[in-house]
């Protein structure tokens, strides 16, 4: 089976990668998504994609990779239940976190929708944008 790659956006004051990699391998639920795009994009989730986590608004950077380890089921933080969470654990950080800005200075990554739909805070990444984002962390 073929993994999807994703990227999920939080606020680093909220949740961040070190809060991340603290819960340890059970992980953590991705909750309190209230947009029908990216709560969409949440259900094509499957068990064993990976997500570049994304600090927004503080630092706007990619700073690290977790795993899906549980997909879709209703957000308990949604008294609606109408919304979806996914559970994620940490893989790693990058060696050197990808900025907003550098990602915008690479023309084979300007159709990302990081670019594009800079408010959706999940979104799918393809394979080819993926390997160019992770050997940006590494250079």
């Amino acid at each position: 089976m073929r993994k999807s790659y994703w990227l999920l956006k939080s606020e680093p004051n909220v949740w961040s990668i070190d809060q991340q990699l603290k819960v340890g391998p059970k992980g953590a639920d991705w909750d309190g998504v209230r947009n029908y795009q990216a709560a969409n994009n949440l259900r094509k989730m499957k068990k064993g994609d990976l997500c570049f986590f994304y600090h927004s608004n503080i630092g706007k950077e990619i700073v690290g990779i977790v795993e899906v380890i549980k997909t879709a089921f209703i957000d308990p933080t949604d008294k609606g239940k109408r919304f979806v969470a996914v559970k994620v654990k940490y893989k790693s950080k990058l060696k050197i976190p990808v900025s907003l800005e550098n990602i915008k200075k690479n023309k084979d990554l300007k159709d990302i929708a990081l670019i594009k739909q800079s408010r959706l805070s999940v979104m799918p990444i393809d394979t080819k944008c993926w390997k160019i984002i992770l050997k940006m962390s590494s250079i």
